[in-house]
């Protein structure tokens, strides 16, 4: 599911240009159909993901995985191929599949329907002085 944006051309010899996480919510909505009507393993994005995106995630056991945002040119760097399967008349807003090698991401919901903002939502932060 497309969940960087790529509003730059790739220069020289990169495969992409920048690539840096959008806000994965805005996706949720469609988050099922994409699911439901392709092969996508994994969606990259920043930000926490809906309940029904998460339920949508763990049925077709695929994953979500965020990236820091303002990282674009670094994601970018672990993009070994990339290719347009879908949308490509919407430009920026296509759907990539990518080929990557290191690309610096965390798993933030498991084929399970683990969800790290919950699990961290449950430990309770100590201060000290």
């Amino acid at each position: 599911m497309k969940l960087l944006d790529r509003p730059v051309d790739p220069v020289g010899d990169e495969v992409i240009g920048p690539a840096g996480p959008t806000t994965a919510t805005r996706m949720d909505k469609f988050t099922d159909m994409m699911l439901e009507n392709t092969g996508i393993l994994g969606m990259i994005g920043k930000a926490e993901r809906g309940d029904s995106a998460i339920q949508s995630i763990k049925k077709h056991k695929a994953s979500y995985l965020i990236a820091v945002g303002g990282a674009a040119y670094l994601i970018s760097k672990s993009i070994k191929k990339a290719k347009i399967v879908a949308f490509e008349e919407m430009g920026m807003e296509a759907i990539y599949e990518l080929e990557v090698k290191d690309m610096p991401v965390t798993v933030a919901v498991d084929t399970d329907g683990e969800n790290i903002h919950k699990v961290l939502n449950n430990i309770p932060l100590t201060y000290t002085s």
